[in-house]
């Protein structure tokens, strides 16, 4: 019988682990959780105190101001003969910062006058009288001419045509941190552009507002651009022509339903689209 004894057999019992080893695992496993809820706390501790580390995070309250300004810019460079109409603040909530934290974006609108074909120069015409620090320009998009410029602040400004004669150029937050919110100007006593509308009502057969809304932006060598709104909804049928008079001879939009005109400084703007007439009337920056 042989003496030599077998290689490569295994205990039927498998390979014995040494007991430090399994201790190692098991408190290296501990350690990674502890580290991901502690890295999980400082991030939300971060989130809910810390102040913003980048620009791009600065809250309404401190984005707003810049909003406003911008939106004079744009109605100083559109021309008081041009612009038609400042949209009031729109915010929306419910956008996310982080995964974390809840925000909200601001946005303003202005309407300008560009009749079709004239699309392209009225929006460079803009963006040549804008701040150089803006780096306006103009390039084609995929439903014609685009606007594109930086307020500052991380705030962006647009403006595309529209299909009735008009071009809109937008200024945009983006989603940010809401602080203790945007606070709209508020605008002092009616001037013309609240007797304007008046009287533009009056010749549609609608009631005048008691209290028409009032929208501003500031002027970039003081003073203000104004717009005043009628409170829209439902009425009874009116015709553009019922303007005509308060227009005289030369309407500076007559796209049915929507009409435009100047009456000494004040430009009136109608869509008298059956669900929902509106009229606005604007006095803009001195150029």
């Amino acid at each position: 019988m042989s003496g030599a004894v077998q290689t490569g057999w295994v205990s039927s019992a498998g390979p014995t682990v040494p007991a430090p080893a399994r201790r190692r695992g098991r408190w290296l496993l501990a350690a990674t959780v502890a580290w991901a809820v502690l890295l999980a706390a400082l991030t939300w501790m971060s989130v809910r105190t810390d102040p913003p580390t980048v620009r791009e995070q600065r809250s309404l309250d401190q984005a707003g101001p810049v909003v406003d300004r911008a939106v004079g810019e744009l109605a100083r460079a559109a021309g008081a003969a041009g612009l038609l109409e400042l949209s009031p603040p729109r915010i929306a909530a419910g956008c996310r910062v982080t995964p974390l934290a809840e925000g909200a974006r601001l946005r303003r609108e202005i309407g300008v006058l560009a009749p079709p074909g004239t699309e392209r120069a009225v929006l460079a015409g803009i963006a040549d009288r804008l701040p150089a620090t803006w780096q306006a320009g103009v390039r084609s998009g995929l439903n014609g001419p685009q606007l594109r410029a930086d307020a500052g602040e991380f705030v962006a400004v647009e403006g595309r045509p529209t299909v009735d004669g008009r071009v809109l150029l937008f200024v945009d937050t983006g989603c940010r941190p809401v602080g203790s919110g945007y606070r709209p100007a508020q605008p002092t006593a009616a001037g013309p552009e609240a007797a304007a509308l008046t009287a533009a009502l009056a010749a549609l057969g609608r009631p005048a507002d008691a209290a028409p809304e009032l929208v501003t932006a500031p002027c970039p060598g003081g003073g203000s651009a104004r717009t005043a709104r009628s409170a829209g909804g439902p009425g009874p049928e009116a015709s553009t022509a019922a303007l005509a008079p308060l227009a005289g001879a030369t309407p500076l939009l007559d796209k049915p339903p929507v009409y435009a005109y100047r009456t000494g400084p004040v430009t009136v703007l109608a869509d008298l689209a059956p669900e929902d007439t509106r009229l606005a009337a604007t006095v803009g920056c001195p150029s």
